[in-house]
């Protein structure tokens, strides 16, 4: 059996982490951008969005993990001869990948025979917690770690997301999308749609005020598990939300809802998590949206 390391950027919450075994390295959040903090251990998350809502107009910062950091956790590993699988988020938004690979190289030189993997996941938030809770599934089926890399690799391009945000001022500022297209979606009050997949975001489209996008998330879910005539049985799906809890609930039983109008004798179960500081200095703190990866089963 291997052990499964990841990066705070995949949101699962502290008690999940505890009941499938993981250790989670964190991201460094910033306010000021001259203190930073540990994502989830030295300011909690609730925190974070209290922070951006009390000043819109400040950007707060993230940093990535540290190769100290990634290094610490895989020398224990290797010193009590435990394999590693580290899942790692998408490297196209943050070199905390890179960081981990070149810890892995420390570590292999004072223990060679250790056995470290590190993951690009090429996810984010909520698509990377499906991919890690893929790859708790199979340890714990007693899948090998080579097994558990060769499936993961093969259903990455399934991880997506689609989601919308409260406007594009965070999305501006970070440099994700053109600044006269975002004033003039705002000034519009036109609700950007956003797709995430093979690790960036693209555009997902617009729609006309709130209620529409969080409708439009949906459909476009609907349209995905569509076009692969697929089960929604066979995939992980999970609602992500930002600083609204009750929004974020409230848009979770409308999908849940959706799925089963959609799909009657399926027993698909959405699931539910907060959105984590790492993606909302990109998103702001109203993200809402939808994440879905195909899900591994032990054949019978």
């Amino acid at each position: 059996m291997f052990d499964i390391v990841t990066d705070s950027a995949c949101d699962l919450t502290p008690e999940t982490v505890r009941q499938q075994g993981l250790t989670v390295v964190p991201f460094y959040v910033s306010t000021d951008g001259e203190h930073y903090l540990k994502e989830g251990q030295e300011i909690a998350v609730r925190d974070f969005y209290q922070f951006m809502v009390d000043h819109p107009g400040t950007l707060p910062k993230t940093s990535l993990p540290s190769l100290e950091d990634f290094e610490k956790v895989f020398r224990e590993k290797a010193a009590a001869g435990r394999e590693t699988l580290c899942l790692c988020f998408t490297g196209k938004m943050s070199g905390g990948v890179g960081s981990a690979r070149n810890a892995r190289e420390l570590v292999l030189e004072d223990y060679p025979q250790a056995v470290i993997e590190v993951v690009d996941t090429a996810a984010a938030t909520v698509s990377e917690a499906a991919t890690v809770l893929n790859a708790a599934a199979m340890r714990d089926a007693g899948c090998s770690l080579t097994e558990t890399l060769t499936w993961l690799a093969g259903t990455r391009p399934t991880n997506q997301i689609f989601f919308t945000v409260g406007n594009l001022d965070y999305l501006i500022k970070g440099g994700r999308i053109g600044k006269v297209t975002g004033l003039a979606a705002n000034f519009l009050n036109v609700k950007p749609m956003i797709h995430f997949a093979e690790g960036e975001i693209f555009s997902g489209g617009m729609a006309r005020g709130r209620l529409k996008s969080m409708e439009k998330a949906i459909e476009q879910l609907l349209g995905y598990l569509a076009e692969r005539k697929a089960d929604p049985d066979d995939y992980r799906i999970i609602a992500g939300y930002g600083y609204d809890a009750d929004e974020g609930r409230r848009f979770w039983m409308q999908l849940r809802a959706a799925l089963r109008a959609r799909y009657p004798a399926s027993e698909c179960d959405a699931g539910l998590l907060q959105i984590g500081a790492t993606i909302a200095v990109h998103t702001g703190p109203y993200a809402l949206g939808v994440g879905v990866m195909r899900k591994w089963k032990k054949k019978a």
